[in-house]
């Protein structure tokens, strides 16, 4: 989210559940808010910036992505991918260890 927007980035879809405050939802320029396929708030708060927790949380993560509250809104994501490019969006700056990076796999 704190990259400026391109014509490049194809539909722009926020896969977390929180928003930031200092981002107005008119500069963000969101095509999508998909807050269903975002962690849940106790995965959300797991130590996973460095590589090894990096891959306990994804393992974790795929699991809860396979879940039911989770199917139809990573079902939607999918779709949504096989029409146009998609740029994930999380408010996270460790892009290479966050929900996104674990969704763009």
């Amino acid at each position: 989210m704190y990259e400026d927007t391109s014509s490049r980035n194809g539909k722009r879809v926020l896969v977390d559940r929180v928003w930031l405050r200092a981002m107005s939802k008119q500069r963000a320029h969101l095509d999508e808010r998909l807050r269903d396929v975002a962690p849940s708030a106790d995965l959300r708060h797991w130590p996973h910036h460095d590589q090894e927790p990096f891959a306990e949380f994804r393992d974790r993560y795929i699991g809860e992505l396979a879940d039911a509250d989770h199917r139809p809104a990573v079902r939607h994501l999918r779709d949504f991918a096989a029409h146009d490019k998609v740029t994930l969006l999380t408010p996270t700056k460790g892009l290479g260890h966050s929900e996104a990076a674990v969704l763009a796999q």
